[in-house]
């Protein structure tokens, strides 16, 4: 049961790394330990980009420790003036510490928010840095992110022998799995290498006797594109390549097209070497400007058939690709930094595609008009599928709401929309959902209380008549062949806000939806409020009753193994595989039917809930039964 006083002795202020155990989700992708890989190689591979280093080594250990050396300048070892500590025990143990903010010591860097190694060592069992500088070897460690040693030296190296060591091991505690996923960490160390030519970057995995590999590519992207494209028929002898620097910014990038692309052809995007598997400002400038030009090339030459339009999908379909962009202060969408948000950036790689494009079409113009008929067959295509297969809609002449993610399938047996709560969960649920029978609709916080108010009144909230354009049906409309989904869920946050919206969502179906919620089509999720580990059990609870009855359980076990309890904030807070398991998936999801019947008292307590006549009553009974709530 909440709390009845709320003073600021409430308030709690979470130091040093105590944000990060609390809440391991909004830092790191918590599947694995890969992400806390990628956040030490990155400080390695800004070494590189400056120019101060050029081999990197990474070790995945027998004893489950992970090792990343690099001979760059070395973290600083020498104490802080204002903080009191050394530059290294700074950096391990303090968010938001690092020398990227200003741009004075690494022109482009990955590292940004100066959390990345913090977190690492934050969620690790054990951290130890090896650092040379200034002809000594110095090591500090660490243990659940708290100094377990102070920094000492302890050897001499040579004068011009610099550079950092880091050896860790993950804590299991706030992984699903501390299993490194080998087949990825080869895959990214060899983007690093071939992004950053002339860096060395060696592999062993001491696993397995023969697993090493080292990458070394002196001519970049171009010869990657040739290497990751085997076995599909390219249509370009030479693929067409960019570089273009200024002061604040770079693009380089290789795109050559195939008349039979590999099952996983290439399309990967880098900011600053760190993958961007979402893509963001500088894929949506690719495709602008790769689009433009290639319009312009068939429009000055009549290649298009009349009444067809290509879009920049068609160009791409056949189209194998790999950017790198560096920038000064990119701007990612999260700590895991999956796709850039720097809006300034995309001008700059749009104008740029398109003026090598536009160049390259108009002195390669046999080439270019096979390109054209790709595209011209990719739109013709669609068109066609367009017509034959068109889902069906609310009514004729207004498009499906852009937020909407649609599913595949047009069989209502299957088909489920999910509404859910803010952008940020719905970006997350786009992600866990299974594409060919869930669609989701982000939502904009509270929609309008509609108990008290009439169909043809409610339409014109804008938020409300996309939802009825999603499902397929006009509010207070008892006509349902035009309905979309089979199943609508209320997807919202476990806390009493989401509760609130939950609430307001059976407000809105139970007044004006009346035969969905009839007819059983209405149901809302049950997302955990908490998620439990002991060991490698992984158990979600939805309130605190089943929270208290999971921690009793394995209180119960042999060795008593450390239980650890995390407190969703939000759905946004969940990554996909866990949003994916315990909202989506049928078989682990927990779903409750919105139902009605002559018995129950669901209109007089809407009234009660929502009714703006009903205030005296809901305040009396919030006076004399509100402190029974539970959140």
């Amino acid at each position: 049961m909440a709390k009845n006083s709320y003073d600021a002795q409430a308030i709690e202020v979470l130091s040093g790394l105590d944000p990060v155990k609390k809440r391991p989700g909004m830092y790191t992708d918590t599947s694995n330990p890969n992400h806390l890989i990628q956040e030490v190689l990155d400080n390695s591979v800004d070494e590189a980009l400056s120019g101060y280093c050029s081999n990197i080594k990474v070790t995945v250990m027998k004893d489950g420790y992970i090792k990343v050396s690099d001979d760059g300048r070395g973290m600083p070892i020498d104490i802080h003036p204002e903080h009191k500590v050394s530059g290294v025990e700074l950096i391990l143990c303090k968010l938001h510490a690092g020398a990227k903010f200003s741009g004075d010591d690494y022109n482009f860097s990955g590292g940004l928010h100066g959390v990345g190694v913090s977190v690492v060592n934050a969620l690790s069992d054990e951290l130890e840095v090896r650092v040379k500088r200034e002809s000594n070897e110095y090591q500090i460690s660490f243990s659940n992110g708290d100094k377990a040693s102070e920094l000492e030296a302890i050897g001499e190296v040579g004068p011009r022998n610099s550079g950092t060591s880091i050896k860790f091991k993950p804590n299991p505690t706030y992984f699903e799995t501390t299993e490194i996923q080998i087949k990825k960490l080869k895959h990214l160390l060899k983007a690093k290498a071939v992004l950053c030519p002339g860096l060395t970057i060696d592999f062993v995995n001491e696993k397995k006797s023969d697993d090493k590999q080292k990458w070394y590519f002196e001519d970049g992207l171009k010869s990657y594109l040739i290497e990751s494209s085997d076995g599909a028929d390219l249509v370009l002898e030479e693929s067409i390549t960019c570089s273009k620097k200024s002061e604040t910014q770079e693009l380089e990038f290789a795109v050559n097209w195939s008349l039979r692309p590999p099952k996983n052809k290439l399309d990967e995007t880098y900011v600053n070497l760190i993958p961007t598997a979402q893509g963001g400002s500088h894929l949506n400038g690719f495709k602008s400007g790769i689009l433009d030009s290639l319009k312009e090339f068939c429009d000055y030459r009549n290649l298009l058939p009349k009444g067809l339009k290509i879009n920049a999908d068609d160009v791409l379909n056949s189209a194998i690709f790999i950017i790198s962009s560096k920038l000064q202060n990119p701007q990612f969408a999260g700590q895991t930094k999956e796709r850039l948000d720097s809006k300034d950036h995309m001008s700059f790689v749009a104008s740029t595609t398109k003026d090598i494009l536009s160049i390259w079409l108009n002195t390669h113009t046999e080439e270019g008009e096979k390109i054209a008929e790709l595209a011209i067959m990719s739109a013709q295509t669609r068109a066609k599928v367009s017509n034959i297969v068109e889902r069906k809609k609310t009514f004729r002449g207004p498009a499906l709401p852009g937020k909407l993610s649609d599913c595949n399938s047009q069989d209502l047996n299957e088909t489920e929309l999910f509404l859910v709560e803010g952008d940020s969960a719905g970006g997350s649920a786009k992600q866990a959902r299974e594409r060919s029978f869930q669609a989701i609709m982000p939502l904009r916080g509270k929609i309008l209380n509609t108990w008290d108010l009439e169909s043809a009144e409610i339409i014109k909230s804008q938020e409300i008549k996309n939802l009825s354009t999603a499902i397929g049906v006009l509010p207070g409309n008892n006509d349902l062949s035009s309905l979309r989904y089979g199943k609508i869920c209320i997807l919202a946050d476990a806390d009493s806000d989401g509760l609130h919206i939950a609430t307001l969502l059976c407000a809105l179906f139970l007044r004006h939806y009346k035969s969905l919620v009839q007819e059983g089509r209405i149901y809302i999720s049950m997302p955990p409020l908490y998620r439990i580990d002991s060991g490698k059990d992984v158990l979600y609870a939805l309130d605190d009753n089943q929270r208290d009855e999971i921690v009793a359980e394995f209180k119960k076990k042999k060795g008593k193994p450390k239980i650890n309890i995390q407190r969703f904030k939000g759905l946004g807070e969940m990554n996909p595989p866990q949003l994916r398991e315990t909202v989506m998936d049928p078989a682990t999801r927990q779903l409750v039917q919105l139902s009605i019947s002559s018995s129950d008292n669901a209109n007089s307590m809407m009234d009660l809930l929502l009714s703006k006549k009903n205030a005296p009553a809901r305040k009396e009974w919030l006076e004399k039964k509100g402190s029974l709530a539970k959140i």
